[in-house]
Protein backbone atom coordinates (compact mmCIF):
# COMPACT_ATOMS: atom_id res chain seq x y z
CA UNK A 1 0.00 0.00 0.00
CA UNK A 2 1.58 3.36 -0.67
CA UNK A 3 2.34 5.87 1.88
CA UNK A 4 -0.13 8.49 3.14
CA UNK A 5 1.24 12.09 2.41
CA UNK A 6 3.46 12.82 5.33
CA UNK A 7 4.06 9.66 6.14
CA UNK A 8 7.82 9.03 7.08
CA UNK A 9 10.02 5.41 6.97
CA UNK A 10 10.82 4.67 10.52
CA UNK A 11 14.38 4.80 11.34
CA UNK A 12 15.67 1.42 13.36
CA UNK A 13 17.94 3.21 16.07
CA UNK A 14 19.82 -0.10 16.99
CA UNK A 15 21.15 -0.07 13.45
CA UNK A 16 22.91 3.34 14.63
CA UNK A 17 26.64 2.70 15.30
CA UNK A 18 28.73 3.60 17.54
CA UNK A 19 32.22 4.03 17.08
CA UNK A 20 33.88 1.50 19.62
CA UNK A 21 36.33 5.00 20.47
CA UNK A 22 33.73 6.97 21.75
CA UNK A 23 32.38 4.09 23.87
CA UNK A 24 35.34 3.35 25.46
CA UNK A 25 36.23 6.74 26.19
CA UNK A 26 32.29 6.94 27.97
CA UNK A 27 33.09 3.82 29.66
CA UNK A 28 36.28 5.02 31.33
CA UNK A 29 39.37 3.96 32.25
CA UNK A 30 38.39 2.50 35.94
CA UNK A 31 36.25 -0.56 34.23
CA UNK A 32 38.10 -1.59 31.42
CA UNK A 33 41.47 -1.84 29.64
CA UNK A 34 42.19 -2.43 25.58
CA UNK A 35 44.12 -5.07 25.11
CA UNK A 36 43.36 -5.97 21.51
CA UNK A 37 41.55 -4.33 18.78
CA UNK A 38 42.93 -5.13 15.33
CA UNK A 39 40.27 -3.61 13.40
CA UNK A 40 41.07 -0.13 15.11
CA UNK A 41 38.76 1.62 17.10
CA UNK A 42 36.65 3.54 14.92
CA UNK A 43 34.37 0.03 14.46
CA UNK A 44 31.19 0.26 15.06
CA UNK A 45 29.30 -0.89 18.21
CA UNK A 46 25.14 -1.46 17.65
CA UNK A 47 24.16 -3.04 20.82
CA UNK A 48 25.23 -4.53 23.98
CA UNK A 49 24.54 -8.64 24.97
CA UNK A 50 25.66 -10.79 27.59
CA UNK A 51 26.36 -14.43 27.01
CA UNK A 52 28.02 -17.14 28.92
CA UNK A 53 29.22 -21.05 28.85
CA UNK A 54 26.35 -22.47 28.92
CA UNK A 55 24.90 -20.55 25.65
CA UNK A 56 24.88 -22.41 22.28
CA UNK A 57 27.49 -21.04 19.63
CA UNK A 58 25.90 -17.74 17.71
CA UNK A 59 24.40 -15.84 20.19
CA UNK A 60 26.14 -12.74 18.86
CA UNK A 61 25.24 -10.83 15.81
CA UNK A 62 26.83 -8.10 13.49
CA UNK A 63 28.08 -4.93 15.93
CA UNK A 64 26.84 -6.50 19.25
CA UNK A 65 29.68 -5.39 21.98
CA UNK A 66 29.98 -8.62 23.75
CA UNK A 67 29.89 -9.23 27.57
CA UNK A 68 31.25 -12.65 28.70
CA UNK A 69 30.27 -13.52 31.96
CA UNK A 70 31.11 -16.75 33.84
CA UNK A 71 34.35 -17.66 32.10
CA UNK A 72 37.62 -16.32 33.01
CA UNK A 73 41.07 -16.71 31.40
CA UNK A 74 41.40 -19.03 29.26
CA UNK A 75 38.38 -20.66 29.92
CA UNK A 76 36.64 -17.31 27.59
CA UNK A 77 38.87 -18.08 24.19
CA UNK A 78 35.79 -20.08 22.57
CA UNK A 79 33.34 -17.25 23.56
CA UNK A 80 35.59 -15.47 22.31
CA UNK A 81 36.13 -17.17 19.18
CA UNK A 82 32.13 -17.55 18.94
CA UNK A 83 31.56 -13.72 18.68
CA UNK A 84 33.92 -13.25 16.47
CA UNK A 85 32.32 -15.88 13.92
CA UNK A 86 28.96 -14.27 14.79
CA UNK A 87 30.54 -10.92 13.69
CA UNK A 88 30.54 -8.73 17.02
CA UNK A 89 32.47 -5.68 17.29
CA UNK A 90 34.09 -6.37 20.99
CA UNK A 91 34.29 -9.09 23.19
CA UNK A 92 34.70 -8.46 26.80
CA UNK A 93 36.24 -10.64 29.33
CA UNK A 94 37.96 -10.56 33.21
CA UNK A 95 41.72 -11.88 32.53
CA UNK A 96 43.00 -13.66 35.22
CA UNK A 97 46.76 -14.70 34.84
CA UNK A 98 48.72 -12.60 32.40
CA UNK A 99 49.34 -15.97 30.65
CA UNK A 100 45.61 -16.30 29.78
CA UNK A 101 46.17 -12.69 28.62
CA UNK A 102 48.38 -13.39 26.27
CA UNK A 103 46.38 -16.30 24.73
CA UNK A 104 43.31 -14.17 24.40
CA UNK A 105 45.09 -11.68 23.45
CA UNK A 106 46.49 -13.76 20.40
CA UNK A 107 43.19 -15.33 20.12
CA UNK A 108 41.14 -11.83 19.40
CA UNK A 109 43.78 -10.71 16.90
CA UNK A 110 43.32 -13.74 15.11
CA UNK A 111 40.02 -13.66 14.75
CA UNK A 112 40.06 -9.66 14.46
CA UNK A 113 37.42 -8.79 17.31
CA UNK A 114 38.28 -6.13 20.07
CA UNK A 115 39.13 -7.56 23.07
CA UNK A 116 39.18 -5.38 26.59
CA UNK A 117 39.95 -6.88 29.69
CA UNK A 118 38.12 -5.94 32.53
CA UNK A 119 39.13 -5.68 35.81
CA UNK A 120 38.39 -7.81 38.75
CA UNK A 121 36.60 -5.69 40.65
CA UNK A 122 34.74 -4.20 38.27
CA UNK A 123 30.34 -5.58 38.40
CA UNK A 124 28.90 -7.00 35.06
CA UNK A 125 25.78 -5.19 36.14
CA UNK A 126 27.34 -1.83 36.17
CA UNK A 127 29.80 -2.33 33.00
CA UNK A 128 26.52 -3.06 31.12
CA UNK A 129 24.56 -0.59 32.80
CA UNK A 130 27.76 2.11 31.40
CA UNK A 131 27.78 0.55 28.33
CA UNK A 132 24.41 1.05 27.30
CA UNK A 133 24.27 4.65 28.51
CA UNK A 134 27.23 5.15 26.43
CA UNK A 135 25.43 3.53 22.99
CA UNK A 136 22.05 5.54 23.58
CA UNK A 137 23.63 8.80 24.58
CA UNK A 138 25.89 8.70 21.48
CA UNK A 139 22.77 8.31 19.03
CA UNK A 140 21.33 11.35 20.98
CA UNK A 141 24.15 13.41 20.31
CA UNK A 142 26.39 13.83 17.21
CA UNK A 143 27.62 17.29 17.95
CA UNK A 144 31.18 17.82 20.29
CA UNK A 145 30.41 19.80 23.55
CA UNK A 146 33.51 21.67 23.40
CA UNK A 147 32.73 23.41 27.23
CA UNK A 148 35.06 21.24 29.32
CA UNK A 149 37.50 21.16 26.11
CA UNK A 150 38.01 24.82 26.79
CA UNK A 151 38.69 24.91 29.81
CA UNK A 152 42.10 22.25 28.18
CA UNK A 153 42.69 25.04 25.81
CA UNK A 154 42.97 27.89 28.40
CA UNK A 155 45.58 25.54 30.39
CA UNK A 156 47.31 25.02 26.97
CA UNK A 157 47.68 28.93 25.66
CA UNK A 158 49.51 29.14 29.55
CA UNK A 159 51.73 26.57 28.37
CA UNK A 160 52.61 28.10 25.31
CA UNK A 161 52.93 31.35 26.67
CA UNK A 162 55.54 30.01 29.00
CA UNK A 163 58.16 28.30 26.21
CA UNK A 164 57.42 31.02 24.13
CA UNK A 165 57.55 34.23 26.59
CA UNK A 166 54.72 35.64 24.37
CA UNK A 167 50.77 36.39 25.05
CA UNK A 168 48.62 33.70 23.72
CA UNK A 169 44.77 33.31 21.78
CA UNK A 170 43.23 30.44 20.89
CA UNK A 171 41.12 31.07 18.22
CA UNK A 172 38.23 29.30 15.56
CA UNK A 173 38.12 29.51 12.24
CA UNK A 174 35.84 32.62 12.93
CA UNK A 175 38.46 34.43 14.82
CA UNK A 176 36.33 34.21 18.04
CA UNK A 177 38.99 33.81 20.77
CA UNK A 178 38.35 30.25 22.57
CA UNK A 179 41.24 30.86 25.66
CA UNK A 180 44.25 33.12 25.56
CA UNK A 181 47.30 33.41 28.77
CA UNK A 182 47.13 35.33 31.63
CA UNK A 183 49.76 38.53 31.29
CA UNK A 184 51.47 40.85 33.73
CA UNK A 185 52.54 42.06 30.33
CA UNK A 186 50.91 44.83 28.64
CA UNK A 187 49.03 43.77 25.56
CA UNK A 188 48.04 46.12 22.51
CA UNK A 189 44.84 47.35 21.45
CA UNK A 190 44.05 44.49 19.12
CA UNK A 191 44.58 42.18 21.87
CA UNK A 192 42.63 44.11 24.23
CA UNK A 193 39.16 44.46 22.06
CA UNK A 194 39.77 40.68 21.28
CA UNK A 195 39.84 39.47 24.44
CA UNK A 196 36.78 41.93 25.41
CA UNK A 197 34.49 41.02 22.31
CA UNK A 198 35.84 37.52 22.22
CA UNK A 199 36.84 38.34 18.55
CA UNK A 200 39.52 40.09 16.81
CA UNK A 201 38.20 44.06 15.17
CA UNK A 202 36.97 44.00 11.98
CA UNK A 203 38.96 46.16 10.62
CA UNK A 204 42.00 44.41 11.17
CA UNK A 205 40.45 40.84 10.41
CA UNK A 206 39.75 42.49 6.75
CA UNK A 207 43.46 43.99 6.80
CA UNK A 208 44.88 40.42 7.47
CA UNK A 209 42.63 38.35 4.68
CA UNK A 210 43.38 41.39 2.49
CA UNK A 211 47.19 40.68 2.92
CA UNK A 212 46.61 36.83 2.70
CA UNK A 213 47.07 35.72 6.72
CA UNK A 214 44.23 33.39 7.23
CA UNK A 215 45.13 31.79 3.63
CA UNK A 216 48.60 30.48 4.78
CA UNK A 217 47.00 29.65 8.17
CA UNK A 218 44.85 27.60 6.52
CA UNK A 219 47.06 26.04 4.29
CA UNK A 220 48.74 24.24 6.09
CA UNK A 221 51.27 23.81 9.21
CA UNK A 222 53.68 26.76 8.62
CA UNK A 223 54.17 29.23 11.18
CA UNK A 224 53.01 32.60 10.08
CA UNK A 225 54.57 36.09 11.12
CA UNK A 226 53.44 39.15 11.09
CA UNK A 227 55.80 42.79 11.97
CA UNK A 228 55.35 45.40 14.47
CA UNK A 229 52.99 48.09 12.97
CA UNK A 230 53.30 50.81 15.51
CA UNK A 231 50.97 53.15 13.36
CA UNK A 232 48.45 50.10 13.93
CA UNK A 233 49.48 49.89 17.74
CA UNK A 234 49.69 46.46 16.82
CA UNK A 235 53.01 44.61 18.28
CA UNK A 236 54.75 41.45 16.33
CA UNK A 237 52.91 38.37 16.15
CA UNK A 238 53.16 35.11 15.24
CA UNK A 239 50.13 32.31 14.74
CA UNK A 240 49.70 28.88 13.20
CA UNK A 241 46.68 27.27 11.98
CA UNK A 242 45.10 24.10 14.05
CA UNK A 243 43.87 21.43 11.66
CA UNK A 244 42.10 18.00 11.39
CA UNK A 245 43.82 16.52 8.66
CA UNK A 246 42.47 19.15 5.86
CA UNK A 247 40.04 20.47 7.70
CA UNK A 248 40.86 23.80 9.21
CA UNK A 249 39.52 24.25 13.17
CA UNK A 250 41.43 27.48 14.13
CA UNK A 251 44.73 28.92 15.18
CA UNK A 252 46.56 30.07 17.85
CA UNK A 253 48.30 33.50 18.41
CA UNK A 254 51.39 35.06 19.90
CA UNK A 255 51.81 38.47 21.12
CA UNK A 256 55.44 39.39 21.96
CA UNK A 257 55.13 41.04 25.18
CA UNK A 258 57.91 42.77 27.02
CA UNK A 259 60.58 40.62 26.20
CA UNK A 260 61.33 39.18 22.50
CA UNK A 261 59.75 35.81 21.43
CA UNK A 262 62.19 32.88 22.16
CA UNK A 263 63.88 30.83 19.51
CA UNK A 264 62.26 27.95 20.19
CA UNK A 265 58.61 30.13 19.49
CA UNK A 266 57.51 28.50 16.06
CA UNK A 267 58.21 24.73 17.45
CA UNK A 268 56.13 25.01 20.54
CA UNK A 269 53.31 26.59 18.65
CA UNK A 270 53.43 23.73 15.98
CA UNK A 271 53.48 21.21 19.16
CA UNK A 272 50.11 23.51 20.62
CA UNK A 273 48.35 23.46 17.42
CA UNK A 274 48.36 19.45 17.28
CA UNK A 275 47.35 19.40 20.60
CA UNK A 276 44.93 21.91 20.63
CA UNK A 277 42.98 20.27 17.20
CA UNK A 278 42.78 16.70 19.97
CA UNK A 279 41.14 19.09 22.09
CA UNK A 280 38.40 20.93 19.71
CA UNK A 281 37.17 17.47 17.97
CA UNK A 282 36.98 15.89 21.00
CA UNK A 283 33.71 14.10 21.70
CA UNK A 284 31.42 14.85 24.91
CA UNK A 285 31.66 11.91 26.42
CA UNK A 286 35.75 12.09 26.31
CA UNK A 287 36.26 15.59 27.37
CA UNK A 288 34.49 15.04 31.09
CA UNK A 289 36.24 13.56 33.76
CA UNK A 290 37.33 10.27 32.52
CA UNK A 291 41.06 9.65 31.50
CA UNK A 292 42.15 10.40 27.62
CA UNK A 293 41.51 7.29 25.81
CA UNK A 294 45.23 7.92 24.03
CA UNK A 295 46.36 8.08 27.54
CA UNK A 296 45.00 5.30 28.47
CA UNK A 297 46.44 3.10 25.55
CA UNK A 298 49.98 3.91 26.33
CA UNK A 299 49.69 3.00 29.78
CA UNK A 300 48.30 -0.20 28.74
CA UNK A 301 51.31 -0.48 26.14
CA UNK A 302 54.15 0.63 28.57
CA UNK A 303 52.63 -2.35 31.02
CA UNK A 304 52.60 -4.77 28.34
CA UNK A 305 48.66 -5.48 28.55
CA UNK A 306 47.88 -3.70 25.10
CA UNK A 307 48.64 -5.03 22.14
CA UNK A 308 51.05 -2.90 20.06
CA UNK A 309 49.00 -2.48 16.73
CA UNK A 310 46.03 -1.33 18.31
CA UNK A 311 47.90 1.47 19.81
CA UNK A 312 49.44 2.17 16.65
CA UNK A 313 46.36 2.21 14.64
CA UNK A 314 44.75 4.53 16.63
CA UNK A 315 47.86 7.44 16.56
CA UNK A 316 48.62 6.67 12.91
CA UNK A 317 52.08 5.37 13.45
CA UNK A 318 54.04 2.58 12.08
CA UNK A 319 54.72 -0.14 14.34
CA UNK A 320 57.17 -1.39 12.50
CA UNK A 321 59.51 1.40 12.66
CA UNK A 322 61.98 2.22 15.84
CA UNK A 323 60.70 3.76 18.88
CA UNK A 324 62.01 5.27 22.70
CA UNK A 325 60.02 5.86 25.77
CA UNK A 326 61.53 8.23 28.25
CA UNK A 327 60.13 8.99 32.11
CA UNK A 328 60.34 12.50 33.00
CA UNK A 329 59.73 13.04 37.30
CA UNK A 330 60.24 16.59 39.11
CA UNK A 331 62.81 17.43 41.37
CA UNK A 332 60.54 19.81 43.52
CA UNK A 333 62.53 22.83 45.40
CA UNK A 334 62.05 22.26 49.25
CA UNK A 335 59.04 23.00 51.09
CA UNK A 336 56.70 22.65 48.15
CA UNK A 337 53.42 21.81 49.62
CA UNK A 338 51.09 18.72 47.65
CA UNK A 339 48.97 21.72 45.67
CA UNK A 340 52.25 23.19 44.19
CA UNK A 341 53.51 20.07 43.79
CA UNK A 342 50.52 18.87 41.59
CA UNK A 343 50.78 22.46 39.73
CA UNK A 344 54.06 22.12 38.71
CA UNK A 345 53.29 18.40 37.39
CA UNK A 346 50.60 19.06 35.26
CA UNK A 347 52.84 22.49 34.00
CA UNK A 348 55.42 20.36 33.17
CA UNK A 349 53.11 17.42 31.14
CA UNK A 350 51.73 20.01 29.22
CA UNK A 351 55.11 21.28 28.12
CA UNK A 352 56.29 17.94 27.83
CA UNK A 353 52.79 17.40 25.44
CA UNK A 354 54.02 20.45 23.02
CA UNK A 355 57.33 19.74 22.94
CA UNK A 356 56.64 15.74 21.67
CA UNK A 357 53.72 16.47 19.45
CA UNK A 358 56.03 19.51 17.51
CA UNK A 359 58.28 16.49 17.28
CA UNK A 360 56.23 13.77 16.30
CA UNK A 361 52.27 14.21 15.45
CA UNK A 362 52.06 10.26 16.70
CA UNK A 363 54.04 10.98 20.21
CA UNK A 364 51.96 9.98 23.52
CA UNK A 365 52.42 10.72 26.58
CA UNK A 366 50.93 9.68 29.75
CA UNK A 367 51.23 9.78 33.63
CA UNK A 368 51.40 6.85 35.51
CA UNK A 369 51.74 7.56 39.65
CA UNK A 370 54.24 10.82 39.92
CA UNK A 371 56.01 9.88 36.41
CA UNK A 372 55.52 11.20 32.60
CA UNK A 373 56.02 8.88 30.16
CA UNK A 374 56.36 10.07 26.26
CA UNK A 375 56.64 7.25 23.88
CA UNK A 376 58.10 8.63 20.50
CA UNK A 377 57.12 5.93 17.22
CA UNK A 378 58.50 5.87 14.34
CA UNK A 379 61.82 7.72 14.46
CA UNK A 380 64.57 7.35 11.56
CA UNK A 381 66.61 3.49 11.74
CA UNK A 382 69.92 5.12 12.28
CA UNK A 383 69.54 7.90 14.99
CA UNK A 384 66.46 6.51 16.67
CA UNK A 385 68.34 6.82 20.05
CA UNK A 386 70.06 10.19 19.91
CA UNK A 387 66.99 11.85 17.98
CA UNK A 388 65.20 11.00 21.43
CA UNK A 389 68.20 11.98 23.37
CA UNK A 390 68.32 15.31 21.88
CA UNK A 391 64.35 15.88 22.56
CA UNK A 392 64.23 15.30 26.11
CA UNK A 393 67.64 17.52 26.35
CA UNK A 394 65.27 20.17 24.39
CA UNK A 395 62.50 19.51 26.78
CA UNK A 396 64.83 19.99 30.38
CA UNK A 397 65.85 22.85 29.09
CA UNK A 398 62.81 24.70 28.59
CA UNK A 399 61.52 23.29 31.34
CA UNK A 400 64.58 24.86 33.63
CA UNK A 401 63.68 28.08 31.77
CA UNK A 402 59.26 28.10 32.57
CA UNK A 403 59.12 25.62 35.54
CA UNK A 404 59.65 26.29 39.51
CA UNK A 405 61.06 23.00 39.95
CA UNK A 406 63.96 20.48 38.33
CA UNK A 407 62.96 17.89 36.00
CA UNK A 408 64.96 14.77 35.85
CA UNK A 409 64.95 12.03 32.80
CA UNK A 410 65.48 8.61 31.69
CA UNK A 411 65.89 7.58 28.43
CA UNK A 412 65.47 3.95 27.21
CA UNK A 413 67.34 2.73 24.23
CA UNK A 414 65.74 2.67 20.83
CA UNK A 415 63.77 -0.70 20.15
CA UNK A 416 63.22 -1.68 16.33
CA UNK A 417 59.25 -2.06 17.01
CA UNK A 418 56.39 -1.09 19.31
CA UNK A 419 55.76 -4.67 20.14
CA UNK A 420 59.28 -4.14 21.95
CA UNK A 421 58.59 -0.93 23.85
CA UNK A 422 58.08 -2.37 27.23
CA UNK A 423 61.57 -2.81 27.28
CA UNK A 424 62.59 0.44 26.53
CA UNK A 425 60.25 2.17 29.35
CA UNK A 426 61.47 -0.51 31.73
CA UNK A 427 65.07 0.74 30.76
CA UNK A 428 63.81 4.01 31.03
CA UNK A 429 62.82 3.15 34.72
CA UNK A 430 66.28 1.82 35.63
CA UNK A 431 68.09 4.80 34.20
CA UNK A 432 65.93 7.38 36.30
CA UNK A 433 66.02 5.44 39.67
CA UNK A 434 70.05 5.62 39.55
CA UNK A 435 69.04 9.40 38.17
CA UNK A 436 67.26 9.72 41.11
CA UNK A 437 70.47 8.88 43.72
CA UNK A 438 72.51 11.34 41.88
CA UNK A 439 70.73 14.89 42.39
CA UNK A 440 73.30 16.44 39.65
CA UNK A 441 72.52 14.83 36.35
CA UNK A 442 69.28 15.67 34.76
CA UNK A 443 69.47 13.59 31.60
CA UNK A 444 70.67 10.06 31.05
CA UNK A 445 70.60 6.89 28.81
CA UNK A 446 71.93 3.53 30.16
CA UNK A 447 75.28 3.96 28.67
CA UNK A 448 75.53 6.74 31.39
CA UNK A 449 74.40 4.87 34.16
CA UNK A 450 75.14 1.53 33.86
CA UNK A 451 76.81 0.77 37.00
CA UNK A 452 74.55 2.69 39.06
CA UNK A 453 72.01 0.66 37.18
CA UNK A 454 73.56 -2.57 37.69
CA UNK A 455 74.23 -1.68 41.68
CA UNK A 456 70.94 -0.85 41.84
CA UNK A 457 69.40 -3.91 40.24
CA UNK A 458 71.71 -6.27 42.80
CA UNK A 459 70.69 -4.27 45.87
CA UNK A 460 66.78 -4.48 44.56
CA UNK A 461 67.19 -8.88 44.22
CA UNK A 462 68.70 -8.57 47.76
CA UNK A 463 66.19 -6.37 49.08
CA UNK A 464 63.92 -8.72 48.47
CA UNK A 465 65.53 -12.36 49.50
CA UNK A 466 66.71 -12.33 53.12
CA UNK A 467 68.60 -15.47 52.79
CA UNK A 468 71.23 -12.94 50.97
CA UNK A 469 71.30 -10.85 53.97
CA UNK A 470 74.21 -10.52 56.02
CA UNK A 471 73.33 -10.69 59.67
CA UNK A 472 76.99 -9.72 60.72
CA UNK A 473 76.37 -5.85 59.25
CA UNK A 474 73.42 -6.07 62.08
CA UNK A 475 75.55 -6.31 64.80
CA UNK A 476 77.33 -2.87 63.78
CA UNK A 477 74.01 -1.30 62.82
CA UNK A 478 72.51 -1.79 66.66
CA UNK A 479 76.26 -0.61 68.08
CA UNK A 480 75.60 2.52 66.04
CA UNK A 481 71.86 3.03 67.58
CA UNK A 482 72.82 2.26 71.24
CA UNK A 483 75.80 4.29 71.19
CA UNK A 484 75.17 7.30 69.21
CA UNK A 485 78.08 6.05 67.14
CA UNK A 486 78.96 5.82 63.12
CA UNK A 487 80.73 3.02 62.59
CA UNK A 488 78.27 1.78 59.58
CA UNK A 489 78.86 4.85 57.91
CA UNK A 490 82.29 5.18 58.16
CA UNK A 491 83.21 1.76 57.49
CA UNK A 492 80.74 3.04 53.94
CA UNK A 493 82.69 5.96 53.29
CA UNK A 494 86.43 3.81 53.66
CA UNK A 495 84.91 1.60 51.38
CA UNK A 496 83.72 3.90 48.78
CA UNK A 497 87.08 5.64 48.90
CA UNK A 498 89.29 2.21 48.04
CA UNK A 499 90.50 2.24 51.45
CA UNK A 500 92.22 5.63 50.76
CA UNK A 501 92.12 6.80 54.44
CA UNK A 502 92.86 10.57 53.90
CA UNK A 503 90.11 11.45 51.52
CA UNK A 504 87.44 8.88 53.43
CA UNK A 505 88.40 10.66 56.77
CA UNK A 506 88.57 14.15 54.95
CA UNK A 507 84.72 13.34 53.50
CA UNK A 508 83.57 12.59 57.11
CA UNK A 509 85.04 15.21 58.44
CA UNK A 510 86.98 13.32 61.40
CA UNK A 511 90.94 12.71 62.06
CA UNK A 512 92.47 10.05 59.69
CA UNK A 513 93.25 8.21 62.55
CA UNK A 514 89.81 8.38 64.08
CA UNK A 515 88.87 6.61 60.62
CA UNK A 516 91.21 3.92 61.28
CA UNK A 517 90.22 3.20 65.32
CA UNK A 518 86.34 3.01 63.72
CA UNK A 519 87.47 0.38 60.77
CA UNK A 520 89.57 -1.53 62.81
CA UNK A 521 86.41 -1.49 65.84
CA UNK A 522 83.66 -2.89 62.56
CA UNK A 523 85.64 -5.21 62.07
CA UNK A 524 86.03 -6.49 65.40
CA UNK A 525 82.33 -6.24 65.53
CA UNK A 526 81.36 -8.07 62.66
CA UNK A 527 84.21 -10.34 62.71
CA UNK A 528 84.77 -9.32 58.88
CA UNK A 529 87.98 -9.80 56.91
CA UNK A 530 88.66 -6.54 55.20
CA UNK A 531 91.60 -7.99 53.71
CA UNK A 532 89.82 -9.86 51.42
CA UNK A 533 88.49 -8.22 48.15
CA UNK A 534 85.02 -10.63 48.10
CA UNK A 535 84.09 -10.10 52.02
CA UNK A 536 85.09 -6.02 50.65
CA UNK A 537 82.71 -5.85 47.94
CA UNK A 538 79.86 -7.64 50.22
CA UNK A 539 80.16 -5.40 52.60
CA UNK A 540 79.74 -2.69 50.76
CA UNK A 541 76.63 -4.04 48.50
CA UNK A 542 75.48 -4.92 52.49
CA UNK A 543 76.05 -1.14 53.66
CA UNK A 544 74.57 0.38 50.64
CA UNK A 545 71.32 -1.98 51.23
CA UNK A 546 70.70 -0.56 54.75
CA UNK A 547 71.02 2.90 53.37
CA UNK A 548 68.95 2.08 50.78
CA UNK A 549 66.59 0.89 53.44
CA UNK A 550 66.63 3.94 55.84
CA UNK A 551 65.52 6.58 52.81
Amino acid sequence: MDKMAGEVDSVDVTEVGVPLRQLLTTIGDPLVDVLAAPAGLDVEVRDVVIVDPEEESGSSRSGDFVLVIGARGRAAMRLVRDAARGGATAVAVKIGSEADAGALRDTAIDTGIALLGVRPEVRWERLESYAHTAIDNARLTTDADLGEALGDLFSLAQTVAAMTDGIVSIEDTASRVLAYSRSDDEVDELRRLSILGRQGPEAYLAMLREWGVYHRLRAGEDVVRLEERPDLGIRRRMAVGIHAGSQPLGSIWVQEGARPLSERSERALLGAARLAAVQLIRQRSEVGGEPRLRENLLAGLLDGRVDARSVADNIGADAERPAVVAVFTLRPAGGADRSELELQRSEMTGLISVHASAYRRSALVTTIGSRVYVLLPELPERSAGSAALQLTKEIVTAAGQHLRARVQVGVGSAVSTLDDVVESRAEADRVLEALLHDGGTEVATISDVRAQVVVSEILTMLQGNDRYRDSRLEVLHEHDAEHGAELARSLLTYLEHFGEVRSASAALHVHPNTLRYRVRRAGDLTGIDLTSPTERLNTHLQLLLAKRARR
